[in-house]
């Protein structure tokens, strides 16, 4: 079916199941039909070699064209004997590659041309098996011809063709557009002209001239695509201005010169200089786009110069105002200016001086301020280190009469002092008033304490003194009070206190010597209690023998009374220029 579809005639099939028959060999192609492309333009090959068995001889080789009505047409012929015939259509333009085409039967287009695609057939005939052929189908391909045509539009025109690209080749390129403005495009083709074409087009503005506007060509013999470079082309009337050298136009300025400045597309050549609407004053000279004065300036100079331009397209143009002062603008301007700058640097200098004046000011005022509080605070320190003198001294000679901040130590001293007062007033009268700690009325007699002495109490229940009036028991009083003392001594010295720290009483008068009563006489409802008795008459074995042959006690004796003294009947330390005072909490004064 495919050969019948390929216009193959059925003789030919015949020929070919028959060589298959006899075993014939084709060294090449290997194939009965096979495809083949080429170029035009090229040269083209087309194989066939047989190679026959043994007592087989190869006659004649012939190749053919099978035209599209399924005709033949002879290309060229090779008998074993009579040698090679070319026949009319394809002289000089095909031949056998070989110089004995009866061992190498390929065929040789040396200029492929489009005309030459088609079938092709390599007959060959032997002795005595018969004829044999391989088919070709051979395709020629043309390499496309590409043209790109712009189009010159005019800025507000409709939308329109802006270029137009066209291509031939075999097989049919693809075109496409690379740029990057908006627009449209669109492709037209030609089957049997084998060509196609391609229209871009797009509303025309000034910003599209001279914009990219490519087209790409691509076909299967091109390795990449072939690009035809264009740029968009609009054309847009002028636009005009005119710039000057200076702004400064006054009598006799030298070198005056006004340009005119144009845009456009195509640019503009043609300026044209006119005055007041008329011809330019004496002097002046126009060259192209740009109007010299060639004198210096004039007061009837004055006026409006206009330069006109025009592109094809359309026309512009443009006007100055000049005018001619007699005197310069740039010296009045710096006139003013320097006085206007020694005005503003005059004004600065005094605002840094008020500033300075000021900080100056403020400076003093801080420094007066800072020695004030200074000293302020150096008569405050002092006031509050007097207080605190003041304090020290009147805790100095002074004990807390609140029963809550009293130590125990000074609780053992003051009750030892009651019972040594208790002791000495046994046998003297008993007075009470306001500072008296004796009171009450004596005890029933047989009343009597655990030592079996007589009792006294008072009234209110807060001190009991004992009494009697046995010589005999008073030297016990004695040992007994000298016994308390150092008992109570041995408690400070045991707690760590030395007798500097004992607490001293609200209630303190002034300190007496121990040998002096307090009162003048009994009637004064003031009681004083005697004095301690001397170390010698308590103590008879002196300060190394005692009651106990010790000497303790009349050590603890000698130091209780050069470190304490009896006032109010409380036991009270001497004040000592390097004592320490402790507060009953426990703080130090």
């Amino acid at each position: 079916m495919e050969l019948q579809r390929r216009n193959v005639p059925f003789w030919t099939l015949l020929v070919v199941f028959f060589a298959a028959s006899v075993r014939a060999v084709f060294i090449e192609p290997l194939q009965a039909l096979t495809s083949q492309r080429s170029l035009a333009e090229s040269a083209t090959r087309l194989p066939c070699r047989y190679q026959g068995q043994v007592g087989e001889t190869v006659v004649q080789v012939t190749w053919y064209k099978e035209l599209r009505d399924g005709t033949k047409d002879q290309i060229i012929t090779a008998h074993f004997a009579d040698g090679q015939t070319e026949f009319r259509g394809y002289v000089n333009r095909m031949r056998f590659e070989s110089d004995n085409p009866i061992a190498n039967s390929a065929l040789l287009l040396p200029n492929t041309d489009e005309s030459d695609d088609g079938m092709y057939a390599c007959h060959i005939s032997t002795f005595p098996n018969g004829n044999f052929e391989r088919h070709i189908r051979l395709t020629v391909w043309v390499m496309p011809i590409s043209t790109l045509e712009p189009v010159v539009m005019v800025e507000g025109q409709s939308f329109r063709v802006a270029a137009s690209c066209r291509a031939v080749g075999r097989p049919l390129p693809v075109l496409s557009w690379d740029t990057t403005v908006p627009g449209k495009s669109q492709n037209r083709t030609s089957n049997e002209a084998g060509s196609i074409s391609s229209y871009f087009s797009l509303h025309p503005l000034r910003s599209m001239n001279g914009k990219r506007l490519d087209c790409l060509v691509r076909h299967p013999g091109l390795e990449r695509p072939r690009r035809l470079s264009n740029q968009i082309v609009v054309h847009y009337p002028p636009d005009a201005s005119i710039t000057a050298t200076t702004d400064n136009w006054f009598v006799g300025l030298d070198q005056a010169a006004l340009t005119c400045q144009t845009s456009g597309f195509p640019v503009p050549e043609d300026v044209t200089w006119t005055w007041r609407g008329g011809a330019l004053p004496d002097g002046v000279a126009a060259s192209g786009a740009r109007l010299t004065f060639a004198r210096g300036l004039r007061l009837n100079d004055s006026g409006v110069y206009q330069c006109s331009v025009s592109n094809g397209v359309g026309v512009a143009k443009a006007d100055y105002k000049l005018t001619v002062t007699e005197k310069s603008q740039q010296k009045e301007a710096l006139l003013t200016d320097s006085s206007t700058l020694i005005i503003v640097v005059a004004s600065a200098g005094a605002v840094v001086l008020v500033m300075a004046v000021v900080v100056a000011l403020l400076v003093r005022y801080h420094r007066r301020r800072n020695q004030k509080l200074k000293s302020q605070l150096s008569l405050k320190s002092e006031e509050v280190n007097t207080l605190h003198r003041q304090a020290s001294i009147k805790r100095l000679n002074s004990v807390s009469s609140d029963p809550r901040t009293q130590s125990e130590d000074y609780i053992l001293l003051r009750t030892d002092s009651r019972m040594k007062n208790s002791q000495a007033s046994l046998g003297q009268p008993i007075y009470r008033d306001s500072q008296s700690t004796l009171g009450g009325r004596w005890a029933p007699l047989g009343v009597s304490d655990a030592d079996g002495r007589p009792v006294a109490w008072h009234d209110e229940g807060d001190d009991v003194r004992v009494a009697t009036s046995d010589p005999g028991m008073d030297e016990l009083g004695r040992r007994d009070e000298s016994y308390q003392m150092s008992r109570n001594m041995s408690l400070v010295l045991d707690s760590g206190l030395s007798s500097s720290k004992v607490p001293p009483d609200d209630t303190a008068v002034p300190r007496t010597s121990p040998d002096v009563c307090e009162t003048a006489s009994p009637s004064e409802d003031n009681w004083c209690p005697p004095p301690p008795p001397p170390p010698a008459e308590t103590f008879a074995d002196g300060p190394d023998g005692g009651e106990d042959g010790d000497g303790e006690p009349y050590h603890l004796s000698e130091a209780l009374t050069n470190h304490f003294y009896y006032s109010n009947g409380v036991l009270r330390p001497r004040p000592h220029a390097n004592a320490i005072l402790m507060h009953p909490n426990g703080q130090v004064i």
